[in-house]
């Protein structure tokens, strides 16, 4: 691995691990054993380094939630759009927990960030009509955009929520899962009588890696 990918990979651990504001470029080099001027010499400051890791973060939510074409809507169709959404929010969770004040810092890397919402709110709409046309959902056509809306947002904010409604300084992989459970349950909602066993075994899923 280069040393520039070193730098990303690593600055994306002790991100997630220690929280994006307590660390510095002078960690990140220490933590590689690099001098600090080596680390300069690939990236001018943390928010560089910053936007090159949401350069991954953009592709994994382009990548995770396109509409299926061509495939039959089973379980495993199902689990692997939620498994997409629980990646990108374990792997990124450093950013989902401090958002707001990294967007703030970086009015180009916010602007990229409402984009790839944006994208990303597209895409869902899309497979939401999808899964209706598909009998999958009974929903209004009329609430298919709030119903993907809704879910953006819990995914976006669920993290920065555990953090501030317990004593918890770090998110974990269960309170992750909680999360996609919630979104389930908005789904149930939704689910037409012959899509609901399909659901009802979703949720049991992710309720045993919850526990």
């Amino acid at each position: 691995m280069k040393t520039r990918d070193k730098i990303i990979q690593a600055s994306l651990e002790l991100f997630n691990e220690h929280g994006e504001r307590t660390i510095t470029t002078n960690h990140i080099a220490a933590h590689l054993d690099i001098s600090p001027g080596n680390l300069y010499y690939h990236f001018r400051n943390k928010e560089d380094i910053i936007r090159c890791i949401f350069d991954q973060y953009e592709q994994h939510l382009l990548n995770g939630f396109k509409p299926y074409v061509g495939q039959k809507v089973d379980l495993e169709l199902l689990m692997g759009y939620f498994d997409a959404m629980f990646y990108t929010m374990w792997q990124f969770r450093f950013m989902y927990a401090n958002l707001a004040d990294i967007l703030a810092r970086d009015e180009a890397l916010k602007a990229r960030y409402l984009k790839a919402q944006q994208s990303v709110l597209e895409q869902s709409i899309g497979v939401l009509k999808q899964l209706k046309q598909d009998g999958i959902f009974n929903i209004p056509d009329d609430r298919v955009s709030d119903l993907a809306d809704t879910i953006k947002m819990i995914i976006g904010f669920w993290i920065s929520y555990k953090l501030t409604q317990s004593s918890i300084a770090t998110i974990n992989k269960g309170s992750l899962y909680e999360g996609l459970l919630r979104v389930l349950m908005i789904f149930k909602a939704y689910a037409t009588p012959d899509s609901l066993p399909t659901f009802d075994r979703l949720e049991q899923h992710f309720q045993e890696l919850a526990a």
